[in-house]
């Protein structure tokens, strides 16, 4: 199972079974039981291994326990065996599975742990032949699984996970990737304010890593919350990182880390998200005679917020060389008083390297805006300047959270460790700046050092008064005229060079095609869309096509992005951001799947088939059907009856394009005409389906279609109906033959000549029953309904000839898909390696990444067009023009109101 489809699974599954758990309580049970599964299938039957899985302390035992009345205990009695038997009492979340206040009680109870067991047991997350010591997929599921708790907590009760998204930044900003590995050092990373640890790992990954593949950083964190401490302790065993050492307590009063002087354990890096202006950060600290002198220097933090306890906590743990990476509240830069004080002390000793301000709302504790901090210890005497970034404008919505997209990340990112100064996102500021008293004196709120760009246009009122388009408007258009300078002139015609006033020099239905169809336009779509893209592809062909079981997924998307955004950094009309995002938009949706899938199975995998099976009651060696917990059949895949299959890696949607064209074309040309006559029908129904409609009698009960039955009733309805005199004369020719009296038959004969059309008699001249009733048929279907229902009868015709059209259509596109299918099927088991990398790379992957691009130039080009047509229409109608067309308009209703009678 891919593993966007895993999470999902495994959260929808295990969400359903929270009932009335608060979800903030409920992740534990959840993480508690998807670590047991993951520890329990790695370890079960393994000597010397990391985890003793014994017997009756495994996953199995857990489910040979499902549906028993004591579940719960049972439950809880495997798990503390387990802790036993690997020194983890009091390390990981404090649950029981047999606590009726939080999961119910009697069947309850047993019902909602048996479900949670069964979510575990699916076979998609069996580990036992997945041991791989670089796979992170049971990581990521348990970061996942954080994320959406924390989504569902409320303010104040996610604080036990930084989005990934911040986390990745710090991560990569402190620069631990750059350390090297040495027999005399041994480089140490430290969270005091550890959560879930999802900030600590994020950043251990970005560094380097030694010849058996650990990192060469040795992680360190404190929790003061004990479910919260046992997370995090999970989240780094499931993260390849379990020698991590989290201890548990209060760090600003009690913090574990000391040296052998009774001081403060200095560390290489530090990463944090503390909880923001912490109101009761001094409990159990005396704050005038602080132990570990924290405060000395800088001034004590205010009584009531303690974003500084953590900031000087910070500075006092970090190594005379020391970097960190931390969130604060964007009150740190420039509240006032003691924390003033303390601000411009820190400054003067030039630790901070740089500020982020991050958009608003992004935490799921709190949805007050924050910045990044970085600090950094070494070379501060020759540090003259701090780098600010303002990055608080670049997100997107995602429910009623704010989240960061890739390219906000990466831009983030590559500013920095470029020092690029951009206008209105990021600058270089002086120290001496920063201190001076009689301007800033130590104040460091971001926007008083960087201005945004207004993209808004002003009002002219002179333009509003005398009509024109100033120029000031024109020139927004920068960008585009960039690109087409003629095209300004086609457009536009100054009306006066003195004040610089224009006008529409084309209809404003003309200008949309004006700039699509400018041929520098259309060569930088062609630079954008076909060359630059062809370059970026050409030049990350082989790394994509030449995954092997060694290849790091994360490290392949980062290095084909990087790539993506240097070669669009000549675009002109596309931000190469954008371009990253497309990318890594479709790595989260779909190509990081493959690339892991690739890594574990090879290119083989892309012969291989996934099917969609019916379903059908599961049965026992005896035969007799299987039950769950609530007494409900248990369901299982029936692969006698397929519904459906999709390729493994290609989609079958590829190989028929690819390989069977002429029949696919013959098969959306018999869709397309059964379509045809879908739209026939249903247009008969909306003209003939209302009180005085013919169609009335036929249509179901919220009357917008007819059921066959419907149909066939009312026309066998209408046929009984039907009368003649031929016929009545046939129908009495069989009565009387019943009755044989064939004297009178004779006699109506002999009356009727017409009848003579009719084969009545057998080879030996006497009537024949068969021959008698088979005239009626014939003579019925010649015959005419009555008047009154003619109209009715020829509808229902009309329509049931129009069905049967497309039934017979339908039946030849079911027998040409099933046909089509069995080729598909065929083709995909013989496969070349060739054809295979080919599909993959240029039909696939490169395909969908270049309809991306192509679609986010014709946004840019629709966003310029709307924009120039903006800029014609403002001042389109001068302000006498509006008045006199206003004046008149009341002239009007007045004069009205005065026929009517109406006195003033």
């Amino acid at each position: 199972m891919k593993k966007s489809e895993l999470y999902s699974l495994l959260w929808e599954a295990c969400n359903k079974l929270r009932g009335g758990v608060e979800p903030a309580r409920y992740k534990d049970y959840v993480l508690v039981l998807l670590f047991f599964k993951y520890v329990s299938d790695r370890y079960k039957g393994q000597k010397f291994a990391e985890f003793t899985i014994s017997k009756g302390a495994s996953f199995e035992d857990l489910i040979e326990a499902k549906g028993k009345s004591d579940v719960g205990e049972r439950a809880d009695k495997i798990i503390q065996k387990f802790l036993e038997d690997n020194q983890l009492i009091g390390s990981l979340p404090d649950v029981s599975f047999n606590n009726a206040d939080e999961l119910g009680s009697g069947k309850e109870l047993v019902d909602k742990v048996s479900g949670l067991i069964g979510v575990f047991q699916n076979p998609a997350i069996d580990f036992k032949n997945n041991r791989a010591s670089g796979d992170d997929i049971i990581g990521d599921a348990y970061e996942y699984f954080m994320m959406k708790f924390a989504q569902e907590s409320g303010k104040s009760k996610g604080q036990f996970y930084t989005p990934s998204e911040v986390s990745r930044i710090i991560a990569r900003l402190i620069g631990i990737a750059d350390i090297k590995e040495s027999p005399n050092k041994k480089w140490t990373l430290y969270d005091p304010a550890a959560g879930s640890g999802s900030l600590l790992i994020r950043a251990a990954d970005e560094a380097p890593v030694n010849a058996n593949g650990d990192s060469i950083v040795t992680i360190f964190g404190q929790e003061s919350d004990r479910a919260t401490a046992g997370l995090a302790k999970m989240n780094l065993i499931l993260h390849q990182k379990g020698t991590g050492e989290i201890q548990r307590g209060n760090t600003l009063s009690s913090p574990k880390f000391i040296d052998e002087f009774g001081e403060l354990k200095k560390f290489d890096f530090i990463v944090m998200n503390p909880p923001f202006s912490d109101k009761d950060w001094s409990d159990g600290i005396k704050t005038t005679e602080d132990e570990y002198k924290r405060f000395d220097g800088y001034g004590i933090p205010p009584e009531k917020n303690g974003d500084y306890a953590w900031f000087l906590h910070v500075l006092k743990s970090l190594d005379s060389n020391g970097k960190a990476g931390f969130v604060m509240p964007h009150g740190v830069l420039f509240r006032g008083n003691s924390e003033e004080t303390i601000r411009q002390q820190i400054l003067k000793k030039r630790y901070i390297k740089a500020i982020i301000s991050l958009p608003a709302n992004l935490f799921y504790g709190t949805g007050i805006p924050a910045c990044i901090i970085i600090l950094d210890k070494e070379n501060t005497d020759t540090r003259e300047d701090i780098f600010l970034i303002d990055a608080s404008r670049g997100f997107k919505k995602d429910g009623n959270k704010n989240r960061l997209r890739e390219q906000d990340i990466e831009k983030i990112v590559q500013t920095y460790t470029n020092r690029v100064e951009i206008k209105g996102y990021s600058k270089i500021v002086k120290y001496t700046d920063v201190l001076d008293e009689n301007t800033n004196n130590g104040n460091l709120n971001v926007p008083r050092y960087i201005q945004k760009i207004d993209e808004t246009l002003p009002q002219n009122i002179a333009a509003h008064l005398k009509g024109g388009i100033p120029e000031t408007d024109i020139e927004s258009l920068e960008k585009l005229w960039n690109i087409a300078p003629e095209l300004k002139n086609i457009i536009f015609k100054c009306i006066d060079e003195v004040h610089k006033v224009y006008h529409l020099a084309l209809a404003s239905s003309e200008i949309e095609s004006a700039i699509g169809e400018d041929i520098n336009i259309l060569a930088e779509k062609d630079n954008e869309i076909i060359k630059l893209f062809s370059a970026w592809k050409n030049s990350v062909k082989n790394i994509l096509l030449g995954i092997t079981q060694t290849t790091i997924p994360k490290d392949l998307i980062r290095e084909i992005s990087m790539s993506l955004l240097q070669k669009y950094e000549e675009a002109k009309l596309l931000d190469n951001y954008d371009v990253y995002d497309c990318l890594l938009n479709y790595w989260n949706a779909k190509l990081q799947d493959d690339v892991y899938t690739i890594k574990v199975a090879g290119y083989d995998v892309a012969r291989e088939l996934e099917y969609e099976y019916g379903q059908k009651k599961k049965k026992d060696e005896n035969g007799k059907i299987v039950k769950d917990e609530n007494g409900d059949a248990v369901m299982e895949d029936d692969t006698t009856k397929v519904k459906s299959f999709e390729g493994a890696l290609i989609p079958k949607e590829i190989i028929e394009s690819e390989f069977f064209a002429d029949k696919l074309s013959h098969l959306n040309s018999l869709i397309e005409q059964s379509a045809t006559i879908e739209g026939e029908l249903d247009e008969m129904i909306e003209e003939e389906s209302g009180e005085e409609g013919l169609l009335k009698e036929v249509l179901n009960d919220k009357g917008d279609g007819i059921p066959k039955a419907n149909l066939n009733k009312r026309l066998k309805e209408l046929d009984d109906k039907k009368s003649s005199p031929i016929v009545d004369a046939l129908t009495s020719l069989v009565s009387l033959f019943a009755d044989g009296n064939t004297a009178k038959m004779e006699k109506i004969i002999s009356e009727m000549p017409e009848l003579e059309i009719y084969e009545l008699r057998n080879k030996n001249g006497k009537f024949g029953k068969a021959k008698l009733q088979s005239a009626v048929k014939v003579a019925s279907q010649e015959a005419k309904v009555p008047e009154l229902f003619i109209d009715e009868y020829n509808a229902l015709i009309k329509y049931h000839t129009k069905l049967a059209e497309k039934e017979a259509i339908d039946k030849e596109i079911k027998t040409a898909r099933a046909k089509l299918d069995d080729l598909i099927v065929a083709k995909y088991a013989v496969l070349t390696d060739e054809e295979i990398k080919y599909l993959l790379f240029e039909k696939k992957w490169m395909a969908k990444l270049n309809q991306d691009v192509s679609d986010e130039v014709e946004q840019v080009l629709n966003n310029l067009s709307s924009r120039v047509l903006l800029i014609a229409r403002r001042y389109e109608h001068t302000l006498s023009e509006i008045e006199e067309k206003t004046s008149k308009s009341r002239a009007a209703v007045m004069s009205a109101l005065e026929r009517m009678g109406y006195k003033w």
